[in-house]
């Protein structure tokens, strides 16, 4: 047990953490564009948090949540999502009070205690934005439009974005009673826990991946057929705004989304097998019920082992591991001081550059930095201390450079401009 990680859990390193750094990297560069800020939240809140704002019914809440008493006994949940940690600190922090809207991003860390699946672990990575204070359909356009953007960047051809409207409170009313009547058919060849969510949240039946519920609610009443005028004017002006900028997107009555929030907007991004990638939407009443007035939102989540897995099975190579600019071999202990200030000096450049640590031979040294992928290679040894000459070899060709140590820095900081 002590050399094994625990269940859905994994170590990062190599390259799959520099293709996450890679992702990451393309994330905040989007965000900047934007202007969208980055916020860091701590990785556990208090329960009652995700209680009230992701919402009692959910599986979330219900069967994920990692939760524990502390020492002082309070109940202390690690975060199972980023959003109600946004809003807690969007609210603490008196964000509201600044000139609107608020736009942030994170990445962060989220524990669900559930079985491990593809792209998706008990401790997995998120990327999200949360984008407070507008009503209108610009607010989701904004970060659809970053979506498709990101998307697009990564180079993943076969995700598209999925769309829907669940209403909002008032009008769920009439829908809530609809589809309720609609289950009542069916009432009992439902799973246990959708029995008990048809009483609580029945838009919620609609979400369960139990294959036999999901049979069962394939002919349900559409979401979109009992929306308001407000909803429905709001859904169309986003519809119109997403055909204007040539975002294509499919209307898919079946997304619910899987945590109470939303209001409105829900919306995903999908592969053709119908895997989603990522997941979002609107969500008004919850700053409201978290703190005390309403203030419109949107925001979205994105799982980081969720993109790697899409890129893994598009076969895309981002390029992430970048080679040793150049080996400083040594030659003799005697020289080891000298060598490693020239090491140093080309790091202080910018130069990615390694070096021996383990007393090997030229021969071995040379046999290393090869397996490096290094591009250039350096002897250092007492001639070359003494004569302040050093000859560099470009291991692809084979040519050979004499050079002062002083030209040394330009010469490589001259090859780093031309491969890049």
């Amino acid at each position: 047990m002590l050399t094994q990680a625990p269940k859905g859990t994994k170590d990062w390193y190599g390259k799959e953490m520099l293709l996450r750094r890679k992702v990451e990297a393309m994330a905040r560069e989007l965000c900047n564009n934007y202007n969208i800020n980055e916020i860091a939240t701590p990785v556990f809140e208090h329960t009652e948090l995700f209680l009230r704002g992701v919402g009692e019914t959910t599986d979330v809440v219900q069967k994920e949540m990692y939760t524990f008493d502390d020492k002082g006994g309070r109940s202390i949940t690690l975060k199972p999502e980023g959003t109600a940690s946004a809003v807690r600190a969007f609210l603490q922090n008196t964000m509201y009070a600044d000139i609107q809207p608020t736009k942030l991003f994170y990445f962060t860390p989220a524990f669900r205690y559930e079985n491990p699946q593809a792209g998706r672990f008990r401790q997995h990575h998120q990327f999200g934005i949360e984008f407070f204070g507008s009503h209108e359909p610009q607010a989701e356009i904004e970060l659809i439009t970053l979506l498709t953007e990101f998307i697009d960047q990564l180079g993943l051809k076969e995700t598209k974005l999925h769309l829907n409207s669940i209403g909002c409170p008032e009008c769920r009313k009439e829908y809530n009673k609809v589809l309720m009547a609609y289950f009542d058919q069916n009432k009992d060849k439902f799973c246990t826990t959708c029995k008990d969510r048809m009483n609580k949240n029945p838009l919620r039946v609609l979400d369960c991946k139990d294959p036999n519920c999901s049979e069962l609610v394939k002919g349900a009443p559409k979401t979109i057929d009992y929306l308001d005028e407000e909803c429905k004017t709001h859904f169309e002006k986003l519809k119109s705004l997403l055909s204007s900028l040539n975002i294509d997107y499919v209307i898919n009555p079946n997304i619910v989304r899987g945590l109470d929030y939303y209001t409105k907007t829900v919306f995903e991004f999908v592969d053709k097998d119908g895997f989603t990638l990522c997941g979002g939407g609107r969500y008004d009443k919850l700053v409201g019920e978290i703190g005390k007035n309403d203030i419109p939102a949107v925001g979205f989540g994105i799982g980081i082992e969720r993109i790697l897995l899409f890129l893994q099975n598009e076969g895309i190579d981002l390029n992430v591991e970048k080679p040793v600019d150049i080996y400083v071999g040594v030659l003799g202990d005697n020289v080891v001081d000298k060598s490693y200030e020239i090491v140093k000096m080309l790091r202080n450049n910018n130069i990615k550059t390694e070096t021996d640590f383990l007393g090997r031979s030229v021969k071995a040294q040379m046999k290393y930095a090869n397996k490096l992928g290094a591009l250039f290679t350096v002897i250092i040894g007492e001639n070359e201390i003494n004569e302040n000459k050093v000859t560099v070899k470009e291991m692809a060709t084979g040519e050979q450079t004499e050079l002062t140590i002083e030209a040394l820095i330009d010469f490589m900081k001259k090859q780093k401009e031309n491969i890049q």
